[in-house]
């Protein structure tokens, strides 16, 4: 079994790296300092994120390193939206009105939000599930507007195969997840496809803000196991998730490492950190290569690895077993 790894490391630097992130509203955007001090021209880079977690602050991290290892200059203009979809189109509005060389939008509503209002500016979405269904590109071919950037969507994850895998008697799935979030509808039915063949039934728990997290999952308490996907609501109150599922005994498995640190019991999940570099890559293609983002397919990462946390693992009632930890990363 592997211990803790550059997993856990790039938790603890995207968390510092979160505090660069504004709140919306504030008085003035973050100005950041120059990223580079190379000959050149120096651009200017606005990053959005909907709200602050390690998954998400790690993309944005890698982004800026990607930019950082190929020398480029760049003045980075951050703000978060703090999981408020209102939020998402007044920094849409300023980030159209704010003379920038290239977008970078981390998460779907505030790419959403970015897409319906920026049209004569680069805009590069990062860590959404389907990019289509989310109505950023008409198809998962060169898009042929000024908008292209990576997916999550992680073909294989197969959640519902890692659970039989751990937990080979599980035949009910709880998944929680947002409603107002179209990646999780997108995942829940992904879920429903995948658990059918294999046995096993889907009970959805739907929140609409994560004061209702709580009183939510308080309702599937009759499930084998609980699976949260990279829903950025429930992600972003994960601690109750966790709390609870330790409390009763269920499992819970999740979508990403960064959710294992904080107590999931295992995940079959990308790097974010990776998908971040990736979308510095095209930024750095367009901006010093010249290539049109319109002609640059929507890249979906598929490499995955898995992150164990076998102390809450425990507290959950799931012990693992060697053949499986010898493949794993524990971050526990």
């Amino acid at each position: 079994m592997k211990t803790r790894s550059r997993i856990g490391a790039l938790v603890a630097i995207t968390t510092i790296a979160a505090a660069t992130l504004t709140a919306c509203g504030s008085d003035e955007e973050k100005q950041a300092e120059p990223t580079a001090t190379n000959e050149g021209p120096t651009y200017s880079i606005a990053i959005t994120q909907f709200l602050a977690h390690p998954s998400l602050d790690a993309i944005t991290q890698g982004f800026k390193d990607a930019l950082a290892e190929k020398g480029l200059n760049a003045n980075y203009t951050e703000e978060d939206a703090q999981g408020d979809v209102p939020n998402c189109t007044t920094i849409a509005g300023n980030f159209a009105n704010g003379n920038h060389d290239l977008i970078l939008a981390v998460a779907t509503p505030s790419a959403q939000a970015m897409v319906n209002q920026v049209e004569d500016v680069p805009v590069l979405f990062a860590g959404i599930t389907d990019p289509v269904a989310a109505g950023l590109v008409p198809s998962w071919e060169a898009s042929g507007t000024n908008v292209t950037g990576t997916s999550d969507l992680n073909p294989e994850g197969k959640p519902a195969e890692l659970i039989q895998e751990v937990l080979p008697e599980a035949k009910v799935i709880g998944f929680v997840y947002s409603l107002g979030e179209k990646n999780s509808v997108v995942q829940l039915e992904a879920l429903r496809a995948e658990a059918a063949p294999l046995g096993m039934t889907v009970q959805e728990a739907g929140v609409t803000n994560a004061s209702e997290l709580l009183t939510v999952i308080q309702s599937i308490t009759d499930v084998d196991v609980i699976y949260v996907g990279t829903d950025n609501t429930v992600v972003n109150a994960l601690d109750s998730v966790v709390e609870f599922a330790q409390e009763n005994k269920i499992p819970l498995v999740v979508a990403d490492a960064p959710s294992v640190e904080r107590g999931g019991a295992v995940a079959r999940g990308i790097d974010y950190y990776e998908l971040g570099k990736r979308t510095g890559e095209m930024a750095y293609d367009i901006l010093v290569g010249g290539q049109d983002p319109g002609q640059m397919p929507p890249l979906a990462v598929t490499n995955t690895e898995i992150a164990v946390n076998t102390v809450s693992a425990k507290l959950m009632g799931l012990e693992f077993t060697p053949e499986f930890l010898a493949n794993a990363t524990d971050l526990g």
